[in-house]
């Protein structure tokens, strides 16, 4: 049996599964007439006719009670029959309207695209408990005190086996709803630095610049502390920024001439807005420049820093000026710095 080159059924199932009718046939057959042969003999005997009579009560006893019983329960089986096709056609009408949402041909004011999948998840679980609740009293057997501390141990067996379960998922719907992050956007949380690749119902999965796929747990997501490369990349830029410590005896125009020289060298930087340079501390020793430059490419962030670090070690050692970062102790007797005669010393090779 197949479908557009699908299989469901193939020959050898189908013909274990008739092998198997057959036997449990055959076993019924033998019962039957094991009972029936059983009845007949013992009937002929004074001393086992009672016995004889009451054999076959053990068999039809137990079939009487659960036709009896299915004949009681249709009412609330045609309750439960119409519960579900109301519900179902709830459900169904819930996701033509979410689908229009989310493909954008229904619109609702302050209500997200992306919000439309996860808002109809929720209801249709609000939908299905609601069912749950409204159905469950017409459930045959319901009332039993069997059924009742079945119940009753599922739910301490699921309340204590799913805390971080249902924490994680409540976290999932959270963050879905904050727009923290979308897939793709570049992200740093608890101390891990990656591309979203997949924001679960539970977990979020990140892939770090090592090519490292990080798993994170929701609830650890939505506790921890979030930043978001890429939020406003396109739209403003992200600034890449480093420091350097230069003495007092460098003119700070010259730094900020040369740091922006560097910063112009570097291919991810963008023109527009241009970079900028900020003195942020006056220390004992040398003055701590920051250069801040814009960048649309959060996921090249590592390349960028690189890139840009290299610039500012070649412009400085091209000018002579000697970078005092990270500590300083005493003035040398000449600048600490490399020659350009030596800047592809071996094994380096000098760029094309």
């Amino acid at each position: 049996l197949e479908v557009q080159s699908r299989h469901f059924i193939q020959a050898e199932q189908l013909g274990a599964v008739v092998t198997r009718l057959l036997s449990g046939l055959q076993w019924l057959a033998i019962l039957i007439l094991a009972a029936v042969f059983l009845q007949f003999v013992l009937g002929m005997f004074p001393w086992t006719r009672r016995i004889a009579n009451e054999l076959l009560g053990l068999f039809i006893n137990p079939l009487e009670t659960m036709g009896r019983g299915i004949l009681n329960a249709l009412p609330d089986l045609a309750f439960l029959l119409v519960l579900c096709l109301v519900v179902l056609y709830v459900l169904r009408a819930s996701r033509l309207f979410f689908a229009g949402l989310e493909a954008g041909t229904i619109t609702m004011a302050s209500f997200e695209r992306e919000w439309a999948g996860p808002t109809y998840r929720i209801l249709r679980m609000v939908v299905i408990a609601f069912a749950v609740v409204v159905g469950y009293p017409y459930v045959p057997g319901a009332g039993s005190e069997a059924f009742k501390g079945v119940t009753i141990f599922l739910g301490v067996v699921f309340s204590l086996g799913s805390t971080s379960f249902i924490s994680n998922i409540i976290a999932g719907y959270t963050m879905i709803f904050r727009r923290a992050f979308q897939i793709g956007d570049r992200v740093s949380i608890h101390d891990y630095v990656g591309q979203v690749i997949e924001t679960g119902v539970s977990v979020t999965r990140l892939r770090t610049p090592k090519n490292e796929v990080v798993v994170l747990p929701n609830s650890l997501v939505l506790t921890s502390s979030l930043v978001n490369y890429s939020a406003l990349a396109q739209k403003q830029g992200l600034i890449l920024h480093t420091t350097v410590g230069i003495g007092y005896e460098t003119p700070w125009r010259q730094v900020e001439a040369m740091l922006l020289k560097a910063a112009a060298q570097c291919s991810g930087i963008l023109k527009v807005p241009p970079p900028f340079v900020l003195q942020t501390a006056l220390g004992d020793f040398c003055i701590t420049y920051e250069l801040n430059a814009y960048c649309d490419a959060p996921e090249r962030m590592p390349q960028l820093y690189a890139e840009l670090h290299r610039n500012i070690l070649d412009v400085f050692n091209e000018h002579g000026v000697q970078i005092m970062t990270p500590a300083y102790e005493s003035d040398p007797t000449t600048p600490k710095v490399v020659p350009k005669e030596n800047w592809y010393a071996a094994p380096a090779k000098e760029e094309e």
